[in-house]
């Protein structure tokens, strides 16, 4: 079985292809852009150098020969569509490179399979941001909640949503689509909020920066699931009788206020003096308040479950920012 990740070098590809390295088979082939980052997967380097299972391939959503020739050469059985302009923020002051990388890039993809007449099982990754203002009434949020989507990159993730929608309808592709929420652990990205917290607690514990941590809207309410139980739900979207067509929303049970997040980190630090101060700069123009996710349809499909519990999540994500702090010294303070 040959599986074709996309954005192989984020948090969550990364994760995805460890999972599958150790429980499958299968050959992994990653397509990254040349300028991404080996940060997230050079603990597979040995592998990699020695084509043990793992390959890297290179190209670009936006570039529709390099998807071809890459979909023709690895002929998949599995495809991952992970890679996107993931950062909600980013999407306000560049909403046109989030709008074509998201919708133009997920078209181009799934247009090359449709060409070359591959039929293989593909994961387009939506997001739980195309919910977007969610009424009170509609907590937790169903597949059926109406769309309302609060950024740019929201916007983008209901097209990439509807996108693989149409190919599975249309043309009887084998697609379907995960609304994940907040998912988080080690190696995320430190521009979303719990990342940043945790990088900017572990500089403070490194003497590197003052003892205060710079926020925006505390008020939010999210749901977090672990990176390491999202890879697997991911897998099993593919293999326990794929459904064309279907959408599933995903995510852990344990919900709390961004604020909370903050005061379990803060709980996990060897420091007491740690300050808060809001940042208008982390602040969004419109947030997506209320991310509560009814998975009872995913669930009941697969059997899937999270597994690793929030406070794990938590002390993994602080530790792997301290190792990176003592390893490489200053960081930026995103």
């Amino acid at each position: 079985m040959n599986a074709l990740i996309t954005g192989i070098t984020g948090m969550v590809g990364s994760h995805l292809a460890d999972f599958l390295l150790l429980n499958t088979d299968w050959n992994i082939y990653g397509f990254q852009r040349w300028r991404s980052s080996f940060e997230n997967i050079s603990h597979l380097a040995k592998k990699i150098n020695n084509n043990d299972r793992i390959f890297l391939r290179y190209g670009d959503l936006n570039d529709q020969s390099s998807l071809i020739s890459l979909i023709e050469e690895v002929n998949p059985d599995f495809i991952f569509h992970l890679a996107a302009q993931s950062y909600p923020q980013t999407s306000f002051s560049s909403p046109l490179e989030t709008l074509n990388t998201n919708i133009l890039g997920t078209a181009k993809l799934l247009e090359s399979v449709r060409l070359l007449r591959q039929n293989p099982v593909i994961h387009i990754c939506a997001s739980s941001e195309v919910f977007g203002r969610v009424s009170k009434e509609n907590v937790p949020i169903s597949e059926n909640c109406s769309f309302h989507p609060a950024s740019p990159y929201a916007i983008s993730k209901v097209g990439t949503d509807l996108l693989g929608r149409y190919y599975a309808e249309a043309y009887k592709m084998t697609i379907m689509t995960t609304r994940m929420f907040t998912h988080t652990g080690p190696r995320r990205g430190d521009v979303f909020h719990e990342s940043s917290f945790s990088k900017q607690i572990a500089m403070i514990e490194a003497d590197i920066i003052p003892p205060v941590i710079k926020v925006g809207n505390l008020n939010s309410l999210r749901t977090y699931a672990d990176v390491r139980d999202a890879v697997r739900a991911y897998y099993m979207l593919v293999t326990v009788n794929p459904i064309p067509g279907e959408v599933y929303n995903i995510g852990g049970s344990h919900t709390c206020t961004v604020g909370d997040t903050l005061s379990t980190l803060l709980s996990l630090s060897v420091r007491n003096d740690i300050e808060v101060k809001p940042d208008q700069i982390r602040f969004r123009p419109i947030d997506a308040d209320l991310q509560v996710p009814d998975t009872t349809k995913f669930t009941n499909h697969t059997g899937w479950h999270p597994e690793i519990p929030y406070q794990q999540t938590m002390s993994d994500l602080l530790n792997y920012w301290r190792e990176r702090v003592i390893r490489e010294g200053v960081q930026l303070t995103r």
